[in-house]
């Protein structure tokens, strides 16, 4: 599947779902028995539904470089409230999307923490890079309360507001 870095850009993934590989991803359910037989100097991602506990991750963040969370539709938005609470808990390896979103969505997956978007060969196809980064740079100001950007639009009123009536 078709990779998209933060900058808009198709790259080559250095990770395999292969088992045994030296940057390996496993699924969720296999990360506990991958973690007890994990070699030494191999690199560990893992693959998680958006309905993932973080409580059950949190203990892993040292051993996981990689965190993948899926998208099963890109109307289903879970996996962004995830992505900023695995921010938010402390995880600082790689954050990837894993599922058929859309470009319109870029600018708000980065500004939850995603670093990367793993698309399905169809939705690359139909969305090429360029249209990513036209949508990623529509959006200077949103509604959502985003990890990286705190301040929304209504935020930004309400202290605008105060500012008018203390200046």
């Amino acid at each position: 599947m078709p990779l998209l870095d933060s900058n808009g850009v198709f790259i080559a993934d250095t990770y395999s779902r292969e088992a045994g590989s030296q940057k390996e991803i496993v699924p969720f359910a296999a990360l506990a028995e991958t973690l007890a037989s994990l070699k030494p100097g191999s690199t560990l991602g893992v693959d998680v539904p958006n309905t993932a506990d973080i409580e059950v991750l949190k203990p892993h963040f040292g051993a996981l470089s990689l965190i993948g969370i899926a998208f099963p539709a890109y109307s289903d938005g879970r996996g962004f409230t995830l992505a900023k609470r695995l921010r938010r808990e402390g995880f600082t390896g790689t954050l990837r999307l894993v599922g058929p979103v859309i470009a319109d969505q870029f600018a708000y997956a980065l500004a939850c923490g995603f670093d990367e978007v793993e698309l399905p060969e169809a939705s690359a196809a139909r969305q090429p890079a360029e249209h990513w980064v036209k949508a990623a740079a529509a959006f200077s100001a949103t509604y959502q309360r985003g990890y990286v950007r705190e301040a929304n639009i209504l935020d930004q009123r309400r202290a605008a507001r105060l500012e008018g009536r203390n200046g």
